[in-house]
């Protein structure tokens, strides 16, 4: 009864596991062995567990809970929301990507233009390093 109500209560505030065990204080196999009726919480954690959920202490032990009928609607809007997260991650995944792509190629296009640039100065110091030669052979040979 405990964990049926504590997983009903849980849901209705919209709570994951994770998140009600974390204002616990305690872990998410904390939650969850207290939902599948495997440990009860204690006389203190009981009383914060009312709090957090914002129930009283009797509905958590056995007090039947009236079936919420905004439950479905609620569900509703948070699938939507759930949808529009995924649709934003990817997106930015795929913006991410694409500047990715485009610092790759403008890498590769530094150091293309970085090696043209070294084998036209090589050209250049060589062409200059032949005049040099040839300047030289003909002061040589003027002499």
């Amino acid at each position: 009864m405990l964990g049926e109500n504590l997983k009903k209560l849980r849901q209705q505030k919209g709570f994951t596991q994770e998140s009600l065990a974390i204002q616990l204080h305690v872990v998410r196999q904390t939650v969850s062995k207290w939902e599948k009726n495997l440990s009860v919480p204690d006389a203190e954690m009981l009383q914060r567990i009312a709090e957090v959920l914002e129930a009283p202490v009797g509905a958590l032990l056995g007090a039947d809970l009236p079936p919420d009928p905004e439950r479905n609607e609620i569900a509703e809007q948070l699938t939507a929301l759930n949808e529009q997260l995924a649709i934003r991650n990817r997106r930015t995944k795929r913006i991410w990507s694409a500047i990715g792509i485009v610092l790759a190629t403008l890498v590769v296009l530094r150091i293309g233009l970085t090696l043209l640039g070294v084998m036209s100065y090589s050209e250049l110091t060589a062409g200059e390093s032949i005049e040099q030669t040839e300047t030289i052979s003909e002061l040589a040979e003027e002499e």
